[in-house]
């Protein structure tokens, strides 16, 4: 119902509690006054009703209380009104028949007819109202519901992209690194081209997985990552020419497979932004495992001004880690160090807060 609506209302009812003054005068009532009294009691309930949508519970009151010193028609509008759009103390639309029949002096013999039709009301505003409640519960499921279509069609258009892309340049390079192993004569030039291919072939299963999980929508099971992966990921670097140390304090068997997957992360992370970044620097990485927090600082060295190293960056790394970080309840921090370095800390919980 419109605000035009709700003013036609206000005047219907008014014009009824008036009328009723002149065609029935001096019916059974608690309190007795001049004709005027009544008038007004009339006008204000009917007035009440302007705010019976916006403020159901204050309207209500105001025409109950009214009601106890006349019955007003406004107490069976209010009554409908209390309980179809108020929100909480619905159990104020049994009020409007009780203090109708008090205003009525109905315990002296006038009867409880219009108690009853005041009742009848309060049920037909619980019906409107669970009926309304229903279909806005029923409109915000369909609008979840078509957005949850649009985010996969999203991760179908995600999925094929990558696939596209993103995989045929990893077989490329899978291809030429296998191709290099074969016809170079170096040994040295061999075995960093079946390295190459090795991380290209990774790389490309971990991709294809990703990608299933797109397409699929549901969420994967993620493999632990075991305290040696971790060592496997810094040989892996070392490899390449980076000179890296790595300490490990406590014993990681104790953290949530959670917290080792996201401290893992982190150092992958940071080792990738040192080859990127700082190529040729000397990088330390310390992990401290304790019975409730674990703590990884990796730190490197002003690079040699001699080696360059153009990779491309987004600059969005450490942006999507520290959210990554503080989704589980931890911190991290990222910045130069004073010896022209950069430092990467990070602590995490040992478990994944509940």
């Amino acid at each position: 119902m419109t605000r035009a609506g709700d003013l036609a209302l206000v005047l219907l009812v008014a014009a009824l509690g008036v009328s009723r003054e002149f065609v029935l005068p001096g019916p059974s009532r608690l309190v007795i006054a001049p004709l005027a009294v009544y008038l007004a009691i009339h006008l204000l309930s009917a007035a009440a009703l302007w705010w019976r949508r916006t403020h159901p519970v204050a309207s209500s009151l105001v025409v109950a209380l009214l009601a106890l010193l006349t019955p007003t028609c406004a107490s069976i509008a209010s009554a409908y009104s209390v309980a179809a759009h108020a929100t909480r103390h619905r159990w104020l639309v049994w009020t409007h028949p009780v203090t109708w029949a008090i205003g009525a002096a109905a315990w002296a013999g006038t009867g409880l007819t219009g108690p009853g039709v005041i009742v009848i009301a309060g049920f037909a505003g619980l019906y409107a109202g669970a009926r309304r409640r229903l279909g806005q519960a029923l409109a915000e499921r369909e609008l979840e519901l078509l957005a949850e279509r649009a985010r996969a069609d999203e991760r179908t258009r995600l999925a094929a992209e990558m696939h596209d892309v993103v995989t045929h340049r990893l077989n490329l390079m899978v291809l030429h690194a296998g191709a290099l192993r074969v016809t170079a004569k170096e040994v040295g030039v061999r075995k960093a081209a079946e390295e190459l291919r090795t991380a290209g072939c990774q790389a490309l299963a971990e991709l294809r997985d990703l990608v299933g999980v797109l397409r699929s929508g549901r969420a994967a099971r993620i493999p632990d990552v075991l305290p040696d992966r971790l060592s496997r990921l810094v040989a892996d670097s070392a490899a390449t020419g980076l000179e890296i140390t790595l300490t490990e304090h406590g014993d990681a068997d104790t953290i949530s497979p959670a917290m080792r997957r996201t401290m893992y992360r982190i150092v992958q992370e940071s080792l990738t932004n040192v080859h990127k970044h700082a190529p040729g620097a000397h990088t330390e990485i310390t992990i401290h495992c304790g019975p409730s927090s674990v703590r990884a600082v990796i730190r490197n060295t002003r690079p040699p001004a001699t080696r360059t190293l153009a990779l491309p960056a987004s600059g969005s790394g450490l942006l999507g880690l520290r959210g990554r970080v503080e989704m589980v309840g931890g911190t991290l921090t990222a910045g130069p160090t004073d010896d022209g370095g950069f430092e990467v800390d990070a602590v995490l919980p040992a478990f994944v807060p509940t």
